[in-house]
């Protein structure tokens, strides 16, 4: 598309010797009132209006947003780069490289494919602590990783090779979102354009929801599913409603004693509670100046734990001297200064522009907090929390609880809302006062080490204590406070209990750089916090066995123990499936919790242990001053540090260097391999369009509730033996204990289609008229190409289907596709053979995600379901009106028919309805009648 320019608004800046071409956004009428984040939209707009995908009417529309409105105009966000990490980012490498091919078979140069915004990869989210608590952890976790992944690492070496602008950080450096604001990103990014050199505020999308914790260096971004990560990678626009924006302002400073965690967590309960899902979050006031840059980071960090698809602050002084720090030339921090100015992106805290909401933190009312047992917005107060876990543990400790099963262990783009798992439903319960004592549950359980020490493990006693997580290990203030406890505590004569397994999983190499400096590293390795790895480690579940008689006892008695983790997600299951109970802390509550060994503890009354002479050792003893903090920072850290450690950031260890790697445009794939296959998607494809076809004659897969989320979807945690998956695997010579997890295997889809639906909290309504009426949870529909439809598991259904030819149909509730937006719950439901999806209501994301993988999106007539228009799931459906498509026409409904079937009760009527049709706009139309967005993008380059 040719660039047009509406507003006049092309103009260049000088920054030293340098002239940049720049588009002002003072050429639109209204953008002076607009805030922040919409100000770097509307840039965005100017800078890509084409006249069709992005109008003269959006922009407009942009200057003159009315922050109380509903959010109804669609917009095209084109994002200046793209960030990816290992689990997620595998599957986008490998389309790349099957489009390759595809490119090729179809008279192409294959070295057109290249991703057109610049792509980054960060490997942090395979390494697993599985050594822990001695000096050669790091080593042989390092070892044990690259034994576990050595053919993604081989493949993902091959692309940082055969591909422009993709740079790929290699395993065992840092963790994906805080190299991003150590290193990675530019504030206000640079780059030659059709020979011309531009600058335009830097802007992200990444496959992991975290990826706003660049939002905190005022670079706006958020996560999104990787299949709208590949299609920004290949230039794609992404597409979104202009949001609503909620104004935060910040004032006061934090006292003494409290942590940015506390804020943070504090910060995620307000906003929980205001609602913020679905919009933007921008911090303003005189408050903003005393937050310093780490602190604005953790907080951005957490945005998808309170729902927002943004929380940004805006560029100011701080900033600038946090780039200046990080090793950032000065060119770069002039521009980001000079064009900040002149684009008023500068925070002005006496210019307050018009918010869609206003809330208010006086930072000095903030106390210590943690947050748990199994939500991130489940703040409690650190004086109440012995409290409140002895109330919450009735619902974990006795006998007949089960405990839900949602072993998500990765970490994915979050949409509405994010880290909802169906069991939330019933479990918001606020969690600050108690009028009664609860009463304490007890279950006294002996353990003897075999090297040694005895000792009584309890409910509540801690397993595991992690520093952890990019939200905390980013951040200078609360990692030197963790350090200098441990220090304190040492000096007493305190130890961490022999129950407690504790880990160190600094997020960048800094972190371990200025420990050293400090001689602090040898204080937490007294209390046996040795670094295990850099990467994102406990967070994301990859925290390894426990200590081996500690979970036997957990296991055999049915102990609810604790985790306490400076991470930002805590849903049950997630950190380790011993692991009932799970708390986010600081980093200094962490090491504290390590010393207490319970969560059945306060830290007011009871005391950690004892000194030498006899006398009792409180918190208050250990806990370090805000000043011998700084004094740590101020002595230990310095902009060197991040230069020398970001220089070969791109070049890995002997290990990655050594890989045995295949060269050329082309990737030769391993047909042994489990872990990286060919991805089927251009399987025949032509240059010509396929027309789009009507659905006759499709078998309903399944009949499902309101909120089916992508977890429920989307393959993720453990393979279990017994399922589709296991037995590929097994066949094709992998012992069980090598099965590695869904997220390690994302791109192999002969594993991901086998795991699509298999969660085994699904509930498949179609199946309980086999099963006496019971709906038997898992992965199961009837299979009616059998005789009498008996239960069978999906993927083996959904293939027998696709040998006779028999499209498939799903009917849905409420809020399909809510949760993690995950590129696997539309590639594996097309896969499977899937054609429609019909709903009662859809996520956004997940929505736009079906259409991308060539699946059509639509909905039950308003107020109807497939319950009250009588359907149960047996009948022959047919859609007809879709060919209208192919006249370049998008119908505004379709005409569904459900006739009865030999599977179906006697007396059913044939039953008609109009679907609505949720292809919402021209862009998503052209997706669909390519099949979808990768085929668009590949004929559009061929």
């Amino acid at each position: 598309m040719s660039a047009v320019n509406s507003f006049g608004a092309k103009d260049t800046l000088q920054v030293g010797d340098t002239s940049y071409e720049i588009f002002r956004i003072d050429t639109v009428p209204g953008y002076e009132k607009l805030p922040f984040s919409l100000k770097v939209l509307l840039e965005n707009l100017l800078r890509t209006e084409d006249g069709a995908n992005v109008t003269r009417e959006q922009i407009e529309a942009l200057g003159s947003w009315v922050p109380t409105a509903e959010p109804d105009t669609e917009i095209q966000f084109t994002p200046a780069r793209v960030v990816m990490q290992d689990f997620t980012g595998v599957p986008c490498i490998v389309d790349l490289a099957t489009m390759r091919e595809a490119v090729t078979a179809l008279g192409g140069d294959p070295n057109r494919i290249n991703p057109l915004s610049p792509a980054e990869m960060v490997i942090d989210h395979s390494v697993i602590a599985d050594l822990f608590g001695t000096e050669n952890a790091l080593e042989r976790n390092v070892e044990i990783e690259y034994e576990r992944n050595g053919e993604r690492y081989q493949f993902l070496r091959w692309g940082q090779t055969a591909f422009d602008d993709f740079k790929v950080v290699p395993p065992g450096t840092g963790i994906v979102h805080q190299v991003n604001i150590e290193h990675l990103a530019k504030v206000i990014y640079d780059r030659t354009v059709d020979g011309v050199l531009r600058a335009y505020p830097d802007t992200c999308v990444g496959t992991d929801s975290h990826t706003t914790m660049v939002n905190g260096l005022g670079v706006l971004g958020w996560g999104v599913g990787g299949i709208e990560a590949e299609a920004a990678m290949l230039g794609q626009p992404v597409s979104m409603l202009i949001p609503r924006v909620v104004g935060f302002k910040l004032s006061g400073e934090i006292p003494a004693g409290v942590t940015a965690t506390d804020v943070v967590l504090t910060i995620t309960d307000m906003l929980r509670k205001h609602g913020v899902v679905g919009k933007f979050v921008e911090f303003y006031g005189a408050g903003v100046a005393s937050v310093p840059l780490a602190n604005r980071a953790t907080i951005g960090n957490m945005s998808p734990e309170f729902g927002s698809t943004a929380a940004i602050f805006p560029i100011d002084d701080v900033t600038l001297e946090y780039l200046r720090l990080t090793g950032r030339d000065e060119q770069t921090v002039a521009l980001v200064e000079q064009y900040a100015k002149l684009q008023s992106l500068w925070h002005d805290a006496d210019n307050e522009p018009a918010y869609s909401e206003y809330l208010e933190l006086d930072l000095g009312t903030v106390v210590p907090s943690i947050a748990g047992p199994k939500r991130p917005q489940d703040r409690i107060l650190l004086s109440n929390a012995k409290e409140q876990f002895n109330a919450d543990l009735t619902n974990y400790a006795d006998a007949d609880h089960d405990l839900v099963d949602l072993t998500i262990s990765e970490s994915f783009p979050a949409s509405d809302p994010p880290g909802f798992t169906p069991e939330d439903e019933h479990s918001h319960h606020e969690h600050h006062h108690h009028s009664h004592a609860p009463h304490t549950v007890s279950k006294p359980t002996p353990v003897t080490l075999a090297d040694g020490p005895s000792f009584t493990l309890n409910h509540g006693s801690v397993a595991l204590a992690a520093i952890t997580s990019c939200t905390n290990t980013s951040n200078p203030s609360v990692m030197i406070a963790a350090g200098l406890l441990a220090k304190k505590a040492l000096d007493k004569g305190l130890t961490s209990k022999p129950w407690v397994k504790t880990t160190l999983g600094p997020g960048s190499k800094v972190v371990t750089d200025y420990y050293e400096k400090s001689g602090l590293d040898k204080s937490l390795e007294g209390l046996g916090f040795y670094t295990v790895g850099y990467g994102c480690t406990i967070c994301i579940g990859n925290s390894g066995p426990l200590i081996e008689e500690v979970s036997s006892a957990i296991n055999d008695n049915d102990l609810a123990v604790t985790a306490v983790l400076s991470g930002n997600r805590n849903f049950e299951g997630r950190i380790s499936p011993d692991v009932k109970m799970n708390y986010l802390a600081s980093p200094p509550l962490v090491v504290a919790y390590a010393l207490a060994g319970s969560m059945n503890f306060d830290f007011e009354t009871d005391p950690l242990g004892t000194d030498a002479d006899g006398n009792d050792v409180f918190l208050k003893d250990v806990w370090p001053a805000p000043e011998e903090v700084q004094e740590i920072i101020d002595s230990s850290i310095s902009r060197e540090q991040f230069i020398k450690q970001y220089a070969t950031v791109f070049d890995g260890d002997e290990r990655w260097k050594s890989l045995p790697t295949p060269a050329g445009p082309v990737f030769e794939w391993d047909d042994s391999s489990t872990y990286v296959r060919k991805a089927p998607y251009f399987d025949g494809m032509s240059m010509d369009l396929t027309p789009v076809a009507d659905i006759t004659g499709a078998r309903v897969m399944a009949t499902l509730g309101d909120s089916v989320t992508t977890d429920h979807i989307s393959p993720a945690g453990n393979i279990k033996a017994g399922t589709p998956a296991a037995q590929y695997l097994t066949e094709h010579g992998v012992a069980q204990k090598d099965f590695n997890s869904y997220g390690s295997r994302r791109g192999n889809h002969e594993v991901m289609i086998r795991g699509t639906f298999a969660n085994i909290r699904l509930k498949n309504e179609l199946v309980a008229a086999v099963n006496d009426g019971q709906v038997v949870e898992g992965g199961f529909t009837r299979d009616f190409t059998q005789e009498g439809g008996p239960q069978s598991f999906i993927y083996d259904a959904c293939m027998n289907y696709q040998a006779q030819g028999t499209p498939l149909v799903v009917f849905g509730g409420k809020e399909y596709g809510s949760g993690s937006s995950r590129d696997w719950a539309a590639k594996g439901t097309n896969l499977l053979g899937v054609k429609a999806v019909i709903t009662e209501s859809f996520e956004r994301i997940h929505r736009s995600n079906l259409i991308g993988m060539g699946v059509v999106p639509l909905q039950f007539p308003a107020g109807e379901s497939w319950k009250s228009l009588g359907l149960d799931g047996t009948e022959v459906v047919s859609i007809t009106g879709l060919e209208q498509l192919n006249e370049g026409v998008t119908p505004k409904t379709v005409r569904v028919t459900a006739e009865p079937s030999e599977f179906s009760p006697e007396g059913k009527q044939t039953v008609e309805f109009d679907a609505v049709v949720r292809i919402d706009t021209p862009g998503e139309a052209d997706y669909y009648r390519n099949g979808g967005i990768l085929q668009y993008v590949l004929r559009s380059l061929v």
